[in-house]
């Protein structure tokens, strides 16, 4: 009896997984695409002007739950969540980072719009969890957190 070595076994799955990209056949989600203007937005106006979206309007329809206070900046816990019908996108977003955007999430309507992640923060700064709705509305909630010991290299 021939044992399949372990790479045979890789070698077979990224082929596997080669026929099922060419065939369409792989979740939207593997095949996400990088929108660089958008991580590379250094302010919020900027940031909507990447993603061709419309200026943000403040919203107790969108959840943010962060800590007061992150004790480490390099793993601050985040949650956003809304659910408003009809959402495209959601973001998160640290203020004073070197570029604002942390997270996008796509969503549709076999995604609940609810999510968790850490993200690095070099200082204290304002966070925002940011929802695009596809009729192109843009809400959001903020809130300030305060890190004593910075992750952005500090």
């Amino acid at each position: 009896m021939k044992h399949t070595t372990r790479r045979e076994l890789l070698s077979q799955g990224a082929a596997l997984a080669g026929l099922l990209a060419a065939g369409g056949l792989l979740p939207g989600g593997a095949l996400a695409a990088w929108n660089g203007a958008a991580f590379d937005a250094k302010s919020l106006p900027e940031l909507m002007k990447a993603l061709g979206a419309a200026a943000p309007v403040e919203s107790k329809d969108v959840t943010l739950t962060a800590p007061d206070i992150a004790e480490n900046g390099a793993v601050v816990p985040i949650a956003l969540a809304t659910t408003l019908p009809g959402v495209k996108r959601m973001l998160v977003l640290v203020e004073k980072n070197p570029a604002i955007t942390s997270a996008i999430f796509e969503v549709n309507d076999a995604i609940d719009a609810n999510f968790q992640t850490r993200v690095k923060m070099g200082q204290s700064s304002n966070v925002y969890a940011v929802a695009i709705m596809n009729d192109g509305k843009v809400l959001y909630a903020q809130k300030e957190v305060k890190v004593t010991l910075g992750g952005c290299g500090g």
